[in-house]
């Protein structure tokens, strides 16, 4: 579960400087969407290397999923209902939301993929090529921009523990100093995700992006 959840770490992150791209103005995020899609030819065909990428990331969240129901099972079947009450009490908010947040996740990612990488509906203006001005007409969108901000808000919870767990799993924690080390670089990935990924949004909702 550690090694799917630092993948998916990973993926986000690179996700996130991708779509930072768009503040460098249409034509920069563009180029950049559409080098992803020539990335590898001619060994590859065209968009081959973002499906490669896609199915192993498809993989790794499948893999992620099913450890984290395994481990709901195990802990649901082990607590008594006073051990629950206590261990709610002491436990941060992103320990207590990991289960429901990773469903909320789960359903925003099929959301996400419907609507920017299958383009299944259009949120804003009529359907346009551009990928950046396909983002920009959905963020003019209030409601949809405000799931994005709740989705985000739920990933910077999800990744605030995630990344202290597999800190634990993988051993990174054995020391005090360890622990604190790996406290301030969930909170810092966490924030950071947080924040780069609500840029975009809010500065085209502010207009700053057009």
């Amino acid at each position: 579960m550690a090694v799917s959840g630092l993948y998916f770490v990973l993926f986000v992150l690179m996700h996130m400087y991708g779509n930072l791209k768009i503040l460098a103005g249409h034509e920069q995020f563009d180029t950049y969407a559409h080098h992803l899609r020539v990335l590898g030819e001619p060994m590859l065909p065209y968009s081959g290397f973002l499906w490669i990428f896609r199915i192993t990331l498809i993989i790794a969240v499948v893999a992620h999923v099913y450890s984290a129901f395994k481990l709901w099972g195990r802990a649901n079947s082990a607590r008594s209902n006073r051990y629950l009450v206590k261990d709610a009490m002491h436990t941060p908010v992103s320990s207590r939301t990991m289960r429901w947040g990773g469903i909320a996740l789960l359903l925003f990612i099929v959301f996400h993929l419907l609507q920017f990488t299958l383009r299944s509906f259009y949120v804003g203006t009529a359907p346009v090529s551009s990928p950046a001005a396909m983002v920009i007409a959905a963020f003019q969108t209030p409601w949809l921009t405000l799931i994005y901000v709740l989705a985000m808000i739920a990933l910077g919870l999800h990744l605030h523990h995630g990344v202290w767990s597999a800190c634990q799993t993988l051993g990174f924690t054995n020391t005090a100093k360890a622990r604190g080390t790996a406290k301030a670089a969930s909170t810092i990935v966490a924030a950071l995700v947080v924040i780069g990924f609500l840029i975009p949004p809010f500065a085209i909702q502010l207009g700053m992006i057009k």
